[in-house]
């Protein structure tokens, strides 16, 4: 469903301790939206996406830059093992 698709991107990101009230506005409109997924009405389904995109916009905005993972850690890694540390 796509609330636990929104949970799990906020869990990426790390920003439920930045933003925690926008976190929450965040999963109550993802899961609204799987409610009105459920039913038959496009244009609640429409509205409540367009918000649910904002607010995610935002969120991966202030996001805390990644610390793990990133390019320059690959690169730290490949320079290790081949200088064999």
């Amino acid at each position: 469903m796509i609330a636990d698709e929104i949970r799990d991107e906020l869990d990426n990101l790390g920003v439920t301790s930045v933003s925690p009230g926008m976190t929450a506005v965040a999963i109550r409109l993802a899961e609204a939206l799987d409610e009105i997924a459920a039913g038959d009405a496009p244009t609640s389904q429409a509205v409540v996406a367009d918000k649910l995109m904002a607010i995610m916009t935002k969120l991966r905005a202030i996001a805390p830059p990644a610390t793990e993972g990133d390019v320059l850690d690959d690169l730290a890694a490949r320079r290790s093992q081949r200088r064999g540390a």
